[in-house]
């Protein structure tokens, strides 16, 4: 029942309903708003014309071999690039970000794959073709290691946006994972630092009064199994203690380049290469980038 009327009221809630829910009832507009961040298909964050992107962005997945893979939270959607001579030198994941899929990733396949490496990139639970509609941190970081264990292990990931922390918490295997997946490379483009920055701005968004805040921040608590202030970029690095590469553009709006620089200047090892005029997503395309990426992994 519970889980019923949160669907009917993410259905049908105005931005001014919302607001006048946060003041009178915070512990429900935290409820509320958590629901919310936990489905991707009710991001602000998706553009409108995602459905034609998407379509743009599978045609590159033709080369693939399209397999499903069962894991304890979902079955994902999995895509796998093989190189033309055996043996691989490695496998690398593709990681995509916070209401995205696999096919915004390809990008970086086609180089790695003629470079040598078995490539795979694959759907979070509740994006793309993967079972659900709702999922979280954790459930994707469990999601991601289960993929890991069945089709790895992997060498290296290159990792977008949200999916960075998400890729990061699998290397690192503390709280809410049982273990680990080694990765010998990390690659992070456009990966925020702190997970408070990307709540707080989550809150803002639906103007969240600060009792609703941090209800909300207390159900991120309650599935992630670690404080909400804790949880970094550096923190993981410092934890995984494996080198890394950050690309990142000096004018991205979602996450601001001084993200980036606060990674590398607190992490030894982390090498940051910055871009001018790519914004968020099309760091995803430039070819300066997937040749950065491709050198950097080869």
């Amino acid at each position: 029942m519970a889980s019923r009327t949160l669907n009917t009221l993410l259905a049908h809630l105005g931005q001014a309903d919302l607001e006048r829910l946060s003041r009178r009832a915070p512990a429900f507009a935290g409820d509320v708003a958590f629901r919310r961040f936990c489905t991707p298909l009710l991001s602000a964050q998706r553009p409108a014309n995602y459905e034609e992107l998407a379509d743009r962005a599978r045609f590159h997945l033709r080369g693939a071999r399209s397999e499903r893979i069962a894991t304890p939270q979902a079955e994902l959607q999995a895509y796998i690039f093989e190189p033309d001579a055996a043996p691989s030198k490695g496998s690398v994941l593709l990681v995509h970000g916070w209401t995205a899929e696999a096919a915004f990733m390809t990008a970086f396949a086609e180089p790695l794959r003629r470079s040598g490496y078995r490539v795979v990139a694959f759907d979070f639970p509740a994006h793309g073709r993967s079972d659900g509609s709702y999922t979280n941190l954790a459930a994707c970081a469990r999601a991601m290691l289960g993929l890991a264990d069945a089709a790895g292990p992997f060498c290296a990931f290159v990792a977008h946006s949200f999916g960075g922390l998400v890729a990061l918490l699998v290397a690192e295997g503390g709280p809410p994972l049982y273990r680990a997946h080694r990765f010998d490379r990390l690659v992070l483009l456009a990966c925020p630092n702190r997970l408070s920055d990307v709540t707080r701005n989550f809150g803002a968004s639906l103007k969240l009064a600060p009792a609703a805040q941090r209800a909300y921040e207390r159900h991120i608590e309650r599935v992630g199994h670690r404080t909400v202030a804790g949880f970094s970029a550096v923190n993981l690095l410092r934890k995984i203690g494996q080198p890394a590469l950050i690309l990142h553009s000096r004018d991205d709006e979602d996450v601001p380049f001084a993200q980036a620089e606060q990674i590398a200047a607190a992490v030894p090892g982390v090498e940051l290469m910055a871009f001018e005029g790519l914004g968020h997503r099309r760091l995803l395309y430039a070819p300066p980038v997937t040749r950065a990426v491709t050198r950097y992994l080869i």
